[in-house]
């Protein structure tokens, strides 16, 4: 059975940095795209950051330049290095796997093919 489990959230001041970490079992984590995604309180969902089997990385506008995604395959691990951090990236991070390895649309009627870990909560005060 597929399971994603997050960790590393907490609550940090305007400007600081939290790394959060995922553990992956239950799949072929070396050929599974893997990514991270973040709801606040009363938004939509998003996609945070991406990355593929081949390492191809994907960011949001709002964060790119100030968060950093990676992977480590022996470990079945994906980590998303946070800094800088704003108020507005208060929210809830899910750890996401993808089987299609980037083919499948992150559109919300796909998110179905999505694993998805229960999430860890990142809370940054001004």
């Amino acid at each position: 059975q597929e399971q994603l489990e997050e960790s590393g959230g907490g609550s940090v001041q305007t400007g600081g940095s939290l790394t959060l970490s995922c553990a992956a079992s239950g799949m072929v984590f070396e050929i599974t795209a893997m990514g991270w995604w973040r709801q606040a309180p009363g938004k939509e969902r998003e996609l945070v950051a991406s990355i593929t089997s081949s390492g191809a990385l994907n960011y949001a506008d709002s964060v790119r330049g100030r968060f950093t995604i990676s992977r480590d395959n022996p470990k079945n691990m994906v980590n998303l290095q946070m800094t800088t951090l704003r108020p507005e990236d208060t929210a809830v991070y899910y750890c996401v796997a993808d089987p299609s390895d980037g083919i499948t649309p992150t559109t919300p009627q796909y998110y179905g093919m999505f694993y998805w870990g229960k999430g860890t909560l990142v809370t940054v005060s001004s």
